[in-house]
Formats: C-alpha cells, structure tokens, sequence
C-alpha cells in the first residue's frame, strides 16, 4: 500500500508541475485524466474478474447531458454540470447493471458492448436531437460565476480534473481495501464459496458496477467540457476498447495505474499520429502485445517491480 501511495505521489507532482512548464500540454493532460477516471472504473471490475467493453456509453452519456445542459440558461455552470451529468450517468449504470451483472464472463464483456452500440445507434439517427455525427457543440461554462477566456478555461479545467482524480482514486484505493472490495476479490477467485458465505455476489458487483460508470461518467463530463463539443464517437465500440486496453496498459495492481496508462497512452498516440499516421493503431497493437508479453502486471507492476527490486538490493547490502 506504502508502495501504491509513493507511486501515486510522483504521479501528482509530476502532473501539478507540467503545465506550468508546458501550457500546450494543458488540455492533452485534461484528456489523459478524463481517460484515467474511465479506466479506473475499469479495473474495478477487472478486480471481480469482469470486463466491460461498453463504458463508452457512460462516458457519452454525461459527454452529452453536459452538452444539452450547457445550451441552456440553467446549465451554464461547471460546478452544477459535472456533478450533474456524473449522476445521471450513475442513474443508467443502476438501471443497466440491473441486467448486467446476472452474467459473468464474456457474456458480461459483449453485453456490455451490445447496449453500448445501441445508445451510439441512437445518438447517429436522431439527428434532430443530438446532431447525429456532427455531435452538439458545448458553450464554455462559467466557472464560480466567472467568464473566462478559453486558455484560463482549460488551466484550471486541468487542475480541478486532477483534484477530481486524486479524490477518485483515493476513493477506489479505500474502496478496494473494504470488505466490500474483498468481496469483489472473491468473485473472481471461488464466487460459490462466496455465495456460501451468505455474501450476495450480485449484490457486490453490482456496487462496483455502479462505481464504475459514475468513473467513467465523470470522466465524460469533463471531456465534454474541455473539448466544447461531443459526438456519437464518444459512444462507440473502439472508445470503450481504449478503456480497456489503457486499463491493461497502466496495469490493475494500483490506482496509479490507469491513469500511468492514460497518460502513456496519449504519449504513443501523439507520436504515433505524427510519424506513422497510417499505421498508428498498429503501433498502438504492438505496444498492447509487449505489454501482455513482457510486462503482464502493466506499468504500474514494472515500476513497483523495480522499486521493490531496488528495495530488497539495499536490505541485503545493509545485511553484509
């Protein structure tokens, strides 16, 4: 745990001191966040054994409540949209999860994906109401009831996204630490023996279930914020795939390690899309292949794997 929080550490500073540095990276940063809350509501459920491969609807979802909300005269105020479309994106992960969680496996991955698709469906065909592929263009807010330029906008955009994150994934951390997080544990390794407990498995994933589309809503809220326009893409099957392999990239052994992934993720990406603009989601496949291969735990595990290497090396130095 000492561990985790030491990496989580370095991660802050590194974050809170960069775009100071380097302004331009200001909204790339934003971005990278937005995606790491979506991730951490990911490996929730990977710690049950369980993978979505359809939170884009909960990212999209609140992406376009804060649109709607926006265009109107009551919605023209951060602190009022963020938590707002954060909740409504909580109402569709308790009516869905209803469903969802009677099914394990890859039945719970493409379920997931199927209702997904239909929500994408929906927000291309009714164009009337959301724009179809053209999506719905997002006024920029007031923040505290103050108006500001599009550069101060998307500085302290960044900063109450990384607060937003930090109070995320220190909530996750406690969370997975809980009996109720044990719970979730346990699901994936014996779920009969759980049953057996008097413990409900239903009930405790679909807990999980929820915090993690109130993750990735919260993350789409805010991209939608920071971008100032939303599109059915946010919806679609490859956006919930990036999730997962960020999820996968930033390894599941912490809560640093989806946003490691988000930020590393955006790095090849960025590079990728410069040098190699027709082959970029090859390269984003090789990188997925040696992570699998050679680094299983994700960065997260390689950093913690070196700390604890770096560790032992000095313990048995001190010992002679």
């Amino acid at each position: 745990m000492a561990r985790q929080y030491l990496i989580g550490a370095a991660l802050l500073i590194a974050l809170i001191v960069f775009p100071v540095i380097s302004p331009w990276a200001t909204v790339i940063l934003t971005v990278a966040l937005c995606e790491g809350l979506a991730a951490l509501g990911i490996l929730v459920l990977l710690r049950a054994g369980q993978v979505s491969f359809g939170h884009g609807l909960f990212f999209a979802f609140s992406a376009y409540v804060v649109a709607f909300m926006a265009a109107a005269s009551f919605g023209h105020e951060v602190l009022l949209l963020v938590p707002i479309a954060t909740a409504a994106s909580g109402l569709v992960a308790a009516i869905v999860g209803l469903f969802i969680v009677r099914y394990r496996a890859i039945f719970f991955g493409m379920l997931n994906l199927a209702i997904s698709m239909v929500f994408f469906s929906l927000l291309e065909k009714l164009f009337s109401v959301t724009g179809g592929a053209d999506g719905k263009r997002v006024p920029r807010p007031t923040l505290a009831g103050m108006t500001l330029d599009r550069e101060t906008f998307e500085f302290w955009m960044f900063y109450i996204t990384l607060a937003l994150a930090v109070v995320a994934a220190l909530g996750v951390a406690r969370y997975l630490v809980s009996p109720g997080g044990k719970a979730l544990e346990a699901i994936k390794s014996n779920e009969t023996r759980l049953e057996y407990l008097g413990v409900s498995s239903r009930k405790v994933l679909y807990g999980a279930y929820l915090l993690s589309g109130l993750l990735a809503g919260l993350g789409g809220a805010i991209i939608a914020l920071v971008s100032g326009h939303v599109t059915p893409e946010l919806a679609y099957w490859v956006r919930s795939g990036e999730f997962v392999f960020i999820a996968i990239l930033g390894g599941v052994g912490g809560v640093a390690g989806p946003f490691l992934g988000a930020l590393m993720f955006q790095i090849i990406r960025g590079y990728a899309a410069v040098h190699a603009p027709e082959t970029w989601h090859a390269v984003l496949g090789v990188m997925l292949l040696v992570i699998i291969f050679f680094a299983p735990s994700g960065l997260y595990g390689l950093i913690a794997g070196r700390k604890r290497a770096a560790a032992a090396s000095s313990g048995e130095e001190g010992g002679r």
